[in-house]
């Protein structure tokens, strides 16, 4: 088993914190992306759709996607659960996860690929009023997040899972995407304090 791994990226980025949340360790091919590594043969036959991370199973399967990639793992090790617990949990967790990828992660990602120099040969094309346009929505979504973690220590209950890890990398995305954290959203930065103080922060 290898694991096509981005660098400070954030999807493979997930990966790895999830992985070292589990204590799993599982061998890396480094591939340079600011070097467009992620479109040579060696990752486009393995993934057409020329994204990491990319695992690739001891019989040739290969696995793609960040959260598929993750729940690969948790049922190979279903402890600490980062997917939730009994029916009930699973939703939350599920429900959290999706709002924070499709509301706040990719509203993120968008801002970054349309306006940020480096992503010039990247998104062709860029459209620099996309990425400002996607500014507002991912603060819209974190004001949402803050009043409901005013009663909780996590994003999807009282236990930490994929849906954090999501939200993490998000808020570190922030400052490459030129998006400013309001000050007011104290809930949302004492949640992330405490989740970025985990030693899988710096996976």
């Amino acid at each position: 088993m290898k694991l096509f791994d981005g660098g400070k990226a954030p999807n493979p980025r997930r990966v790895r914190i999830f992985l070292a949340e589990k204590g799993i360790e599982v061998p890396l091919v480094p591939v340079d992306m600011t070097a467009l590594g992620h479109r040579d043969p060696e990752i486009t036959r393995r993934n057409p759709l020329q994204r990491l991370p990319v695992l690739e199973l001891d019989d040739g399967t290969i696995l793609t996607e960040s959260v598929a990639i993750c729940r690969y793992f948790e049922e190979l090790h279903p402890e600490p659960p980062l997917f939730g617990t009994g029916a009930l949990g699973r939703a939350q967790v599920e429900m959290w996860q999706r709002r924070m990828e499709l509301n706040f992660l990719g509203a993120v990602g968008n801002a970054f690929r349309h306006i940020h120099p480096a992503m010039k040969e990247w998104e062709v094309p860029q459209i620099p009023e996309w990425g400002e346009a996607n500014k507002p929505r991912a603060v819209e979504f974190l004001r949402i997040l803050d009043a409901d973690l005013a009663d909780r220590a996590f994003v999807a209950g009282d236990a930490f899972s994929i849906a954090d890890i999501t939200g993490m990398i998000g808020i570190d995305f922030m400052k490459p995407a030129r998006i400013p954290l309001p000050d007011e959203l104290v809930n949302v930065k004492r949640w992330y304090a405490a989740v970025s103080a985990r030693p899988s922060a710096g996976a």
